[in-house]
């Protein structure tokens, strides 16, 4: 009965040799479900906050009163509390403790003290970015805070590609560039973030388009794990579909970009296993890039984009994964250095090509057509034709084709193909049959 107690503010109490430490907490920022600082305010129609997390952890219970006043819920709308949102948000960002986070304890950093830590350039930003990539990850948290840290001027997307720009003295170890891959990572991929603002990580990486490609391309080499370089090639393709010509060139022209595509490709253990999303991360960057400038598809021919797609081609029956490898090889052989790649194992990519034309979609299939044409009708290769001709299946593929309402520039080549077949009255169309006039394989 005679402890003195305080309205105002709440302790967090530390042994004495510790008590210059003290943090004082107002009391009205704790959750009166948790009893900590409120990350997300949210109230009731009953006028009292709760921390978003908790209060909606009760009602997912089943509860249906106020826990604070037990009265009935005639609703049960979170309403934030933005005014005290921004008095916790500068309370933590001006307390004592922001400064303890460098020392190991967790959550006392306010997301802009965070992002003020990265920009530093004395400091290892390593920890304070995964903290970021934590926060933003976090589901808890408000897309009303996430969109304004990483929106703000200065905020965190382009602090944080800053750091995938530091060259030289200043350039940062794997482990920090991982770290920023992952909050970058993590802004592009969530919904609740708004275009705009995941535009500013394209515009970010894209002020030094050759130096982010070049970190971008040391964690796909030297991440910690497979997630990490899913990550990285994720915000390749990010880049070349949202920067400037000049940036998407400085990308695509790059041979470290490239050669780690590439190796994304291919396989993970041992035992020659590939990884499906790993494939299709790669797969889709490269496809992207092969339709740069005819240096760049050169380039992608010599360090093994033809072997890698071809490898797709036979690993997946996912039709997008296979379209993207089937564009890939159609851009490839554009260039004489494409063709000779594919012609070179026509025994085993023409067969596989085959096989996936009527199994990935329209535009999938013209691809598949437009490989096929290249080297057996145009350039009149052989072994290719040879390859197509004994390919089972591929004559009745092709008429199928011409049945589906492909494009006049696909019916065409369809056509001139069919005279590489030897069609007489035994193989005409074994196999298909004449009447079926109703087959819509798209």
């Amino acid at each position: 009965m005679g402890r003195k107690e305080s309205s105002s503010t709440t302790s967090m109490r530390l042994p004495p040799q510790h008590q210059a430490l003290e943090v004082k907490i107002p009391s009205f920022f704790r959750c009166p479900i948790s009893l900590d600082v409120m990350r997300s305010p949210v109230s009731l129609c009953t006028g009292v906050t709760y921390d978003r997390a908790s209060i909606q952890r009760w009602l997912d219970s089943g509860n249906t009163t106020c826990p604070a006043t037990m009265l009935p819920l005639p609703s049960t709308d979170l309403v934030p509390n933005l005014t005290l949102r921004s008095l916790i948000s500068h309370w933590s960002s001006s307390s004592p403790a922001s400064s303890t986070s460098s020392s190991g304890v967790s959550g006392t950093s306010s997301p802009a003290g965070l992002v003020r830590q990265v920009a530093s350039s004395d400091a290892d930003p390593s920890t304070a970015l995964r903290q970021l990539a934590a926060y933003l990850s976090d589901d808890d948290v408000d897309e009303f805070e996430k969109n304004a840290l990483v929106g703000a001027g200065g905020g965190a997307a382009e602090t944080v590609a800053s750091v995938l720009r530091r060259k030289g003295e200043r350039e940062i170890s794997v482990e920090a560039a991982e770290a920023a891959v992952r909050v970058l990572a993590a802004v592009v991929a969530l919904d609740g973030v708004e275009d705009a603002n995941k535009k500013r990580v394209a515009a970010g990486l894209a002020a030094d388009a050759a130096a982010s490609a070049l970190s971008l391309a040391r964690v796909m080499r030297g991440g910690s794990g497979l997630e990490a370089r899913i990550d990285a090639a994720r915000l390749v393709e990010f880049l070349l579909a949202n920067a400037a010509v000049e940036a998407k060139e400085a990308v695509a022209e790059s041979p470290e970009v490239v050669a780690e595509l590439i190796r994304l490709v291919g396989p993970v253990d041992e035992k020659g296993s590939l990884d499906l999303k790993a494939v299709d991360a790669g797969l889709s960057c490269l496809a992207t890039i092969s339709w740069s400038r005819r240096a760049a598809r050169a380039e992608m021919v010599r360090l093994g984009a033809v072997r890698a797609a071809v490898r797709a081609l036979h690993a997946t029956a996912e039709p997008g994964t296979s379209a993207r490898a089937l564009r890939i090889l159609e851009s490839a052989v554009g260039c004489a250095e494409g063709r000779a790649a594919l012609c070179e194992d026509a025994e085993e990519v023409v067969p596989a090509v085959v096989g996936k034309m009527m199994k990935v979609g329209r535009d999938g299939a013209e691809s598949a057509v437009a490989v096929l044409w290249a080297v057996c009708h145009k350039y009149k290769d052989r072994r290719a034709a040879d390859a197509a001709a004994a390919s089972e299946g591929g004559l009745t593929r092709l008429l199928l084709l011409l049945q589906s309402g492909c494009s006049p520039a696909a019916r065409q080549m369809a056509l001139e193909l069919l005279k590489i077949y030897k069609v007489n009255a035994k193989s005409c169309l074994a196999g298909y049959d004449s009447k079926t006039t109703h087959i819509m394989p798209f």
